[in-house]
């Protein structure tokens, strides 16, 4: 199985994290193991990695790369359940937690995973390959639902054309296949939309692939409770690659880096809130134009890193 994929930002994601000796880190998005192999060379053996991904393909790939380390244990599993994860491979607090979100470049070059809109394919886009595909769900939604679909997660200002296209295709016959639904796709929108900018399907993709796999709801839910099994001191790098995730993250990391909410007319703080996190680097770190050109994919990752505090 080839599973490349050239990790975003890695130099700064090593750097950030801040890794120690024989600290505890969770890979939450191992995918073949490229940054996972960086952290476990960084660490002693006294160290521990846990390397979680969701993808089986990932997985066995990921044990078979780590395959020499005693002290990484590879789960497959989703993020969004780190403090199970954590506590069950017998820690309770880790010293460092990093996210590359999105698929990798392995799942969309993979044409029978159904990610890609430029090969043939069944419609699957499931990152787990388990529970409803996109060819199962898609075929059964109503016209108001991939209409909120494909605004909502693919932030596509011709939502109603495509999803009333996909609906009327859907009458004569399901659809079936990856390039079935993009020509439908292209043929909703505009020409001079079509001359501008990337693939004209690449955000309603991006839409369907994101509701199968529930991503939003899961980092959502993977941020959180990285921040309650982060020790003090200890760090969270998150790598997201369009702006929905990066703007979930940002709120987040805000959020917990606020202090006191009390109005400023208050002589004492009466409200209790403390900051939870400190805040690395304020603005998002992206790529270097070399790396962008050295990895085309690279262009519209940020990096976003905090510190818990005590």
């Amino acid at each position: 199985m080839e599973f490349n994929h050239k990790t975003v930002l890695l130099r700064e994601t090593l750097e950030y994290l801040n890794i120690i000796n024989d600290g505890i880190y969770v890979d939450g998005t191992a995918g073949g193991a490229g940054l996972s192999l960086e952290i476990v060379s960084r660490i002693s053996k006294n160290g521990k990695l846990i390397c979680i991904d969701q993808d089986p393909d990932a997985v066995l790939v990921c044990k078979d790369r780590l395959k020499n380390y005693e002290n990484v244990m590879v789960v497959n599993n989703n993020f969004s359940n780190i403090i199970s994860i954590v506590h069950n491979c017998g820690f309770n607090s880790v010293d460092g937690v990093v996210f590359d979100l999105g698929v990798s470049s392995y799942q969309l070059d993979a044409a029978e995973r159904g990610f890609s809109y430029k090969k043939d394919a069944p419609l699957d886009m499931r990152i787990s390959k388990d529970g409803k595909s996109a060819l199962e769900g898609g075929n059964g939604m109503y016209y108001n639902q991939l209409k909120h679909i494909i605004r909502t997660y693919g932030e596509e200002k011709f939502y109603s054309n495509i999803a009333s296209n996909i609906i009327k295709s859907r009458e004569r016959r399901p659809i079936k296949t990856t390039l079935e639904l993009a020509e439908i796709v292209k043929n909703s929108i505009p020409c001079y939309a079509k001359r501008e900018g990337s693939h004209p399907a690449k955000r309603t993709f991006q839409a369907i692939r994101i509701y199968v796999n529930r991503e939003l709801e899961s980092l959502e839910y993977g941020l959180d409770g990285a921040l309650k099994i982060l020790r003090a001191g200890g760090r969270l790098v998150v790598i997201t690659f369009h702006s929905l995730e990066d703007r979930i993250v940002k709120f987040k990391m805000n959020e917990w880096a606020r202090g006191c909410i009390c109005p400023s007319d208050f002589p004492v703080c009466v409200c209790g809130n403390n900051p939870k996190v400190r805040i690395i680097h304020k603005k998002a770190i992206k790529p270097s134009e070399e790396e962008i050109e050295f990895n085309s994919r690279s262009r519209s990752a940020k990096l976003r890193v905090c510190e818990k505090m005590a």
